[in-house]
C-alpha cells in the first residue's frame, strides 16, 4: 500500500497559481475634436470592451498597446493619414485605472486629380450621342480640394455608376478604382474605371396582372415606344402616372433582363470553347440590346364604400359617405354624399381612362344646398370637363349647365339659369407637395357665360390665387398669400351666386366667419362682383414637426372697386406637419367685428 502525503503549504501555493486574475473596470478619456472623439468612441476595441466583467489588467495593457495603430486606421477613413496617436494607462487609482488617448490628427488629406476612364460607350447609330465624360467629371461627387473621406469615396463611386446606369447602359459597373495617398503633399490621386456593358433599348411592353379593367388604362399612358433608349426616368414617370389613376393598389414598371443575363452566360461558355482550336469562334452581333418593358399591377377592388365624420370651423360638423366603382361601362365613377351644418352636397362623376394624347375627360352632376350668412342657395348642375398636364402644371376646361334657387330672408327669392365655360390653370413649384417650405403655387380661372343659351344673364369672370413659401432663418418659413377676382355683367340679378365672391374663414381672412365679408343685404351677406385678400404668416418650427405661427390677414368683397376696403384679422397659431399635410389651429381677432375666432384647417388649398 502506497500513501502519498502533500504538504498543505504546497496545496495553497498551487491554488494561488491557478486562481484567475481579478477583473477590473477602467475609464477611457479621448483628447480629440468632438467628431474624431465620437469616431473613436464608436469603434475602438478599448471602448467596446469597457465594462466587460472578465477584463484583466494584462488584457487591458494589451488593448492599450494596440490602440494607437487601431486609431490611426480609423482616422485614415476621415482623411487624416499623418495622425499621431498616443495611449497611456494611469494606474494611480488601482480600483479604476484611466486610459488616456491623445490624438493629433495633423493636416487632412484632400482630393487631388481624378483619372476617369470609360470603357465601352460606343454609339450604335448616327442618332446616338456619345457619353459625355466631361459632364460626368462635373457631376463627380468628390471634387478636387474636398477632404478625402473613405465613406465619401465609396459613395461617389456608387453615385457615378448609378448616374450612368439610369440611361442607355443599365449594366454599367465599376471595373477598377484606386486612391493613391501622398502623405507629404496631403493629396489623394483618384482613379475610376467604369465599364458600360451593352447599350440597351426598350422593346415591346408586356402587361401583367390586368383582369378587371381595360388594358387601355395602361397603353394610353405609356409613352415608351419600342426602340427608345433605355431610361429609368421614363419608367418611373409611367409608374407614377399609373399609380395616380386609382385603378391599382400597386404598380411596378421595369425591364426583363433575363435575355441579357442568358446571353452573358452563353458568351462565357463560347469564350471557353473559343480556347479550343477545334471550335469556331462565335459571330459578334452588332447593335444595342432590346429589353422588353414589363408593367406589373395589382388591381384595386372594383367597388369601394367609405364613410367618415369630421368638423370644420367653416361649415360645421360633417358626415360623409362615398361610393366608387372603377368599371361602370368602362368608366370610373366617383360619388359622394356630404352633410354639413351649413352645406349639403350630393354628386357623381364619371371618368374616361386617360387618352393617348394625355387628356382626362369626365362628366358629372350634382346638387348643392347651402345656408351661409343667411343666404340660402340650392344649385343643380351637370358638367363636362377635360383636364390635362402634370401635378406641376395642370390645365382644364369645364362647361357646366346649372340652375340656382336663391333666397335671402324676405328680401330676395329668385331663380337663375346659366351655362358658363371656364378655363383653369395651376402651376406649382414646391420643394414638397405635402409640406412645402420653399416655392410657390399660382392658379387662375377665366371664363363666363357669354352666349344667350339657357342663360338668364351673360357674364365674364376672372379669378387668381397665389401662395409663396420662403425660408426665413434656420427654422422659419414666411408664407405670403393673395387672391383677387372680378365678375363683369350688365346686371347682377341673374348671375349665379356661385360665381360671385365672398371672403372670410380658414383659407381667407381669419378672424371672420366663413364668407362673412361681402355685400350686406339686411341681415345677410351676399356675393359681390370683386374680391381681394392678402395674408402674411411666419411659421417658426421650434421642434419639428411642431411649430407656432403669427399672421396678419386683410381683404374684402364688394360690388365696386371703390368699396373694396380691407378688413383686418391677426393672431397666433399652432402648427403640426402631420403625415397627411400641415395641420393648423389658429386663434384670430377680427378687427372690424371685434371678435376672436378659432380656425382649424388641414394644409393650404392649392
Amino acid at each position: 500500500m502506497l500513501t502519498v502525503c502533500i504538504a498543505p503549504a504546497l496545496v495553497s501555493a498551487a491554488m494561488a497559481q491557478e486562481a484567475p486574475a481579478p477583473a477590473i473596470s477602467y475609464t477611457v478619456r479621448i483628447d480629440a475634436s468632438r467628431q474624431l472623439e465620437k469616431l473613436l468612441e464608436d469603434n475602438l476595441d478599448l471602448v467596446r470592451f469597457q465594462g466587460n466583467a472578465k477584463m484583466t489588467m494584462d488584457q487591458l495593457q494589451r488593448l492599450v498597446k494596440v490602440t494607437p495603430d487601431q486609431a490611426k486606421t480609423l482616422l485614415e477613413t476621415e482623411g487624416y493619414y499623418s495622425a499621431k496617436v498616443t495611449a497611456g494607462l494611469d494606474e494611480k487609482n488601482s480600483g479604476n485605472p484611466i486610459v488616456r488617448v491623445t490624438v493629433e490628427p495633423g493636416e487632412a488629406t484632400v482630393v487631388g486629380n481624378l483619372d476617369l476612364l470609360l470603357q465601352g460607350y460606343v454609339p450604335f447609330d448616327a442618332n446616338s450621342v456619345p457619353l459625355d465624360a466631361n459632364d460626368l467629371r462635373t457631376r463627380w461627387a468628390l471634387p478636387e480640394g474636398a477632404r478625402f473621406r473613405m465613406a465619401d469615396w465609396e459613395s461617389a463611386k456608387k453615385s457615378l455608376v448609378r448616374q450612368i446606369a439610369q440611361t442607355r447602359f443599365p449594366r454599367a459597373q465599376l471595373a477598377d478604382s484606386s486612391a493613391t495617398v501622398d502623405p507629404d503633399q496631403h493629396k489623394a490621386a483618384l482613379k475610376v474605371v467604369v465599364d458600360s456593358g451593352p447599350e440597351m433599348r426598350f422593346g415591346a411592353t408586356r402587361i401583367r396582372g390586368m383582369r378587371r379593367y381595360p388594358q387601355t388604362v395602361v397603353t394610353n399612358l405609356n409613352k415608351i415606344a419600342p426602340g427608345d433608349e433605355y431610361s429609368e426616368a421614363a419608367m418611373q414617370a409611367l409608374q407614377q402616372k399609373l399609380q395616380d389613376t386609382g385603378y391599382f393598389a400597386s404598380v411596378e414598371v421595369g425591364v426583363d433582363m433575363r435575355g441579357v443575363i442568358g446571353a452573358q452566360i452563353e458568351n462565357l461558355d463560347e469564350a471557353d470553347e473559343a480556347k479550343d482550336p477545334d471550335v469556331a469562334a462565335p459571330t459578334a452581333v452588332n447593335g444595342p440590346t432590346t429589353l422588353p418593358v414589363v408593367v406589373r399591377v395589382t388591381e384595386n377592388k372594383q367597388q369601394n364604400v367609405t364613410a367618415g365624420v369630421g368638423i370644420s370651423t367653416n361649415t360645421g360638423a360633417r358626415t360623409q359617405l362615398a361610393y366608387d366603382n372603377l368599371n361602370v361601362f368602362g368608366l370610373r365613377m366617383k360619388s359622394n354624399l356630404t352633410y354639413e351644418q351649413k352645406q349639403q352636397i350630393a354628386r357623381a362623376d364619371f371618368y374616361w381612362p386617360t387618352s393617348p394624347a394625355g387628356y382626362n375627360d369626365s362628366v358629372g352632376g350634382g346638387y348643392t344646398h347651402t345656408d351661409i350668412e343667411n343666404e340660402i342657395t340650392a344649385v343643380t348642375s351637370v358638367s363636362a370637363k377635360r383636364a390635362w398636364g402634370t401635378p406641376l402644371l395642370e390645365k382644364s376646361v369645364t362647361i357646366e349647365a346649372l340652375t340656382e334657387q336663391l333666397s335671402v330672408g324676405n328680401i330676395i327669392s329668385s331663380r337663375a339659369k346659366s351655362v358658363p365655360v371656364t378655363f383653369a390653370i395651376t402651376k406649382r413649384s414646391l420643394d414638397s407637395l405635402i409640406a412645402p417650405t420653399r416655392g410657390y403655387v399660382v392658379s387662375g380661372q377665366f371664363g363666363g357665360a357669354v352666349l344667350p343659351v339657357l342663360t338668364d344673364e351673360k357674364f365674364v369672370r376672372a379669378y387668381a390665387r397665389f401662395i409663396n413659401y420662403r425660408p426665413l432663418g434656420k427654422e422659419g418659413t414666411l408664407i405670403l398669400r393673395g387672391e383677387a377676382g372680378a365678375v363683369g355683367s350688365k346686371e347682377k340679378i341673374g348671375v349665379p351666386s356661385t360665381v360671385l365672391f365672398r371672403a372670410g374663414g380658414d383659407q381667407s381672412v381669419r378672424g371672420y366667419a366663413y364668407q362673412e365679408l361681402g355685400v350686406k343685404l339686411g341681415d345677410a351677406t351676399v356675393g359681390a362682383r370683386y374680391l381681394a385678400t392678402a395674408s402674411a404668416e411666419y411659421d417658426w418650427w421650434f421642434k419639428p414637426p411642431y411649430g407656432v405661427a403669427v399672421f396678419v390677414d386683410a381683404g374684402n368683397a364688394a360690388d365696386t372697386v371703390k368699396d373694396l376696403k380691407p378688413k383686418y384679422g391677426y393672431g397666433l397659431g399652432a402648427r403640426w406637419r402631420s403625415p397627411v399635410g400641415p395641420i393648423n389651429v389658429d386663434v384670430a381677432y377680427g378687427q372690424a367685428v371685434k371678435k376672436v375666432r378659432l380656425h382649424f384647417s388641414l394644409g393650404f388649398t392649392f
